[in-house]
């Protein structure tokens, strides 16, 4: 368990705030923390890494203090059994794939535990190439697999779509979920996107200036609209859930949630992330695949 309870000042655009934080989080959860720019989020990701300090409080992962203001402890980064995945990726430009996997590593003589980890990314072509000759989907998995070099009990994720197209932040939004189950990591991601939250989230904390306004599943964070049978929304799925005979279909619609009641033959063939045009007919919704 990470227990979190910390204040720090932060100069903003918005002004100065502080960032206070007083949460747990267990053992496996896939967090994602949402919220406008310059709310704190990245500043407690790199916080919980140790390249920020807090003004006080303390943190502690499974009763091992990382921080204590008051006894003055500061457990440095190296020593922090974290895994980082920034916005920009921050590969060493003058590194190959392979090189800047074997920088991350704890002991140097493991060698093997680099080509484990570029077969499990599925980069085993990529290892002599240098960052700059790389896609953007191909530097995230580089980005990734060097985070997981160094056994993390907790993966912080900086945005580390937000540049792909939506093709390829689909797919490794996949990955990143299948990473977070084989390797039973706790995952803390940033993202804007509500889409990607309810994709990989257990659990979503909002952060308004520096403060949390709210925490919960991501269907009790986000979705409090109605149930809509508007005319011709687009819009993307998010969930599908059984209730007694119907189902529950959860779209996201120009940043808002829309609940809409259907039968199974209206979803069998709907899954998390397609695109469907809502409309209707005889005040019935009717749900069209795009």
């Amino acid at each position: 368990m990470i227990e979190i309870n910390i204040t720090k000042p932060l100069n903003t655009a918005d002004g100065d705030i502080n960032l206070v934080v007083d949460r747990s989080i267990e053992d496996g959860e896939f967090l994602t923390l949402f919220g406008k720019s310059g709310s704190g989020k990245t500043t407690l990701l790199r916080i919980l890494a140790g390249l920020e300090v807090p003004e006080s409080g303390y943190i502690k992962v499974d009763n091992e203090v990382w921080f204590d203001s008051k006894r003055g402890i500061n457990i440095p980064p190296q020593r922090r059994n974290v895994g980082f995945v920034f916005q920009d990726y921050a590969l060493f430009p003058n590194m190959s794939v392979e090189e800047n996997l074997k920088f991350a590593l704890k002991d140097k003589n493991e060698f093997k535990k680099v080509d484990d980890i570029l077969k499990i990314m599925e980069i085993q072509n990529l290892k002599n190439m240098k960052p700059q000759h790389l896609s953007g989907g191909q530097k995230q998995r580089v980005a990734v697999a060097r985070a997981l070099m160094r056994e993390p009990k907790i993966l912080l994720l900086d945005e580390p779509l937000s540049a792909l197209d939506n093709a390829m932040r689909h797919k490794l939004q996949d990955e990143l979920l299948l990473i977070h189950q084989k390797f039973g990591i706790t995952s803390i991601l940033v993202s804007h996107d509500i889409g990607e939250i309810f994709k990989l989230s257990s659990r979503v904390i909002k952060i308004s200036e520096g403060k949390i306004t709210d925490d919960g599943a991501p269907s009790e964070v986000f979705a409090n609209q109605n149930i809509s049978g508007k005319f011709k929304i687009v819009g993307e799925v998010l969930s599908i859930k059984k209730s007694d005979i119907l189902y529950i279909v959860e779209l996201l619609s120009n940043n808002e949630i829309i609940k809409v009641t259907a039968v199974y033959d209206d979803i069998k063939e709907l899954s998390s992330g397609d695109k469907i045009l809502l409309s209707s007919k005889a005040f019935n919704p009717i749900l069209s695949k795009i």
